[in-house]
């Protein structure tokens, strides 16, 4: 090909340097727009996860009072049918029927009504203070259903207090089965103006507690015309009752301000909570990023394009050897097994991933036997040979991926077996020591059966709905070990299972001896 005449040359470069100028600041602006997007998406993450966060922390401690004060109502309900309560003291049956938690500090009123709807017995006064609630719609309620269970009512101004209440009762049954009364227990409003108002959520954000007819129970900030006011027909509200819990974007009928409301029923209450944000405040923060970003990139958009491609080369390298580094850094240079950073690493994954699901999860602590007789009788090169062998008659007794194996320190090995119970651990541990039996080490003339291990094994399992004892499972697995070297070595020393339906922690140390 015959060489360019001299004055194409400059006219390509020319061009070439006018498409860069032209590309280059549009590849600027199609990334910055793209990094605008992500950062609002990751606004509205945060939004969305704080409310999901705040509507859970809320939802339990609401729940949790509530069934506080439902097992009060069982309890009356039950002990006034136990033989003789009617006939003992009024002062010796108000302390019978009634516990401590009718004087927690937001509870109203505990009283028993008769099938009247006179009061007959008070938590709080010896006598009943009297009164008549018939007309109250739970004592209706009640009178008309019988198997009613526990009804809340709306939000409601005590007879007796003058203050803001919420009404929970349970029917009392006649031995015959007939309507024979109700026992009321009260939930001052103030309890949850004093639970919400601890929580910013900005000048329009809100949270709001519903019944499931619409009613709202309470809102925060706080407004005496807002409690009691029933908003079933609004679309929000609409939107509460499509699923159990959620969210989403509407315009609230109050003051027609978007918002972005998350909602949950509490547990299997007549209850629903929901927090809402102001779409305005959650971007907010992001147009200010938005309009600063933007004012820059356009300023800077020529130089911007160089500097990133240097830069960007340069990141590369040193992510790669970042990577290099980490890796490195989580390897035991002599047995090729992770160390005890990457070990911890592992542990804490597996713990919270066993809380989650309530799996099992078993941990086995391997010390070589007399190691330091191998390295005082052969030197440290034929030790070192030795933890070699350990650590390949270790990776050899697990198969499945997420199952770990990891030098922790010295002449100790540590086994991560997730989703295992003891007897599954058991049969690691005898497979380890089946595996060590063969291990020999030929240039020192040391054959198979002269390295043994000691193995201290612990497991923590699935009791009820939770999984106990995985912050302490290291510190049980070690005492096992500890037991297995007192106990003659070459064998598995079992930690026994905690006993935490008795209240009370039991240990002890199971025994199987090596091969």
């Amino acid at each position: 090909m015959p060489p360019l005449p001299r004055l194409a040359r400059p006219l390509r470069s020319a061009r070439t340097w006018m498409a860069l100028g032209v590309l280059a600041p549009i590849g600027m602006l199609a990334a910055s727009g793209l990094m605008l997007f992500d950062l609002r998406q990751d606004a509205w993450e945060k939004s969305e996860q704080t409310s999901k966060n705040l509507v859970q922390v809320l939802e339990r401690d609401i729940a949790r009072n509530i069934e506080m004060y439902d097992l009060s109502l069982r309890a009356v309900v039950d002990n006034l049918k136990a033989p003789g309560v009617d006939q003992i003291s009024p002062v010796l049956r108000q302390l019978v029927l009634f516990d401590r938690a009718a004087t927690a500090q937001d509870m109203g009123v505990m009283l028993v009504f008769d099938e009247n709807g006179d009061s007959i017995i008070d938590a709080s006064a010896v006598p009943a203070r009297k009164i008549n609630n018939a007309d109250r719609p739970y004592f209706q309620a009640h009178k008309a259903q019988a198997d009613l269970g526990l009804y809340i009512g709306e939000p409601m101004v005590s007879r007796l207090t003058g203050t803001r209440t919420l009404a929970f009762s349970r029917r009392i049954n006649k031995p015959d089965g007939s309507f024979g009364g109700v026992v009321l227990g009260t939930l001052k409003l103030s309890y949850f103006t004093r639970l919400f108002s601890q929580i910013d959520l900005g000048r329009d954000g809100g949270i709001n507690l519903y019944l499931r007819d619409g009613t709202r129970v309470m809102r925060h900030p706080y407004s005496e015309a807002d409690i009691g006011v029933n908003i079933a027909g609004a679309p929000t509200f609409k939107g509460f009752l499509r699923q159990h819990n959620g969210s989403f974007v509407e315009t609230s009928a109050r003051d027609g301000i978007e918002r972005h409301y998350t909602f949950t029923r509490i547990g299997d209450l007549p209850l629903i909570l929901n927090v809402a944000l102001s779409t305005d405040e959650i971007e907010a923060d992001w147009r200010v990023k938005a309009l600063t970003i933007g004012v820059i990139v356009l300023i800077l958009c020529g130089l911007t394009i160089a500097l990133s491609l240097l830069f960007g080369r340069e990141l590369r390298r040193r992510e790669a050897m970042q990577a290099e580094l980490e890796r490195l850094s989580l390897t035991d240079a002599l047995t090729g097994l992770p160390n005890r950073r990457a070990f911890d690493d592992a542990f804490a994954r597996a713990s919270g991933g066993a809380r989650r699901s309530g799996k099992p999860l078993s941990l086995l602590i391997v010390d070589a036997d007399h190691f330091k007789r191998f390295n005082d009788r052969y030197g440290h090169q034929v030790g070192d040979q030795v933890l070699q062998g350990l650590a390949r008659c270790l990776s050899a007794s697990v198969h499945r991926p997420h199952d770990l194996v990891g030098r922790v320190g010295g002449e100790e090995f540590a086994i991560l077996l997730p989703d295992t119970d003891q007897a599954g651990a058991l049969r690691i541990a005898e497979k380890v020591h089946a595996e060590v039996s063969t291990l020999s080490i030929g240039s020192a003339g040391i054959g198979a059966g002269a390295v043994t291990v000691s193995i201290g094994l612990a497991a923590a399992v699935q009791n009820g709905a939770e999984v106990t004892e995985l912050t302490d499972l290291y510190r049980r697995a070690d005492g096992a070990l500890y037991e297995a070297k007192a106990g003659g070595r070459n064998q598995t020393r079992c930690a026994k299972l905690q006993d935490s339906s008795a209240g009370s922690q039991k240990r002890g140390f199971l025994v199987v001896n090596g091969l």
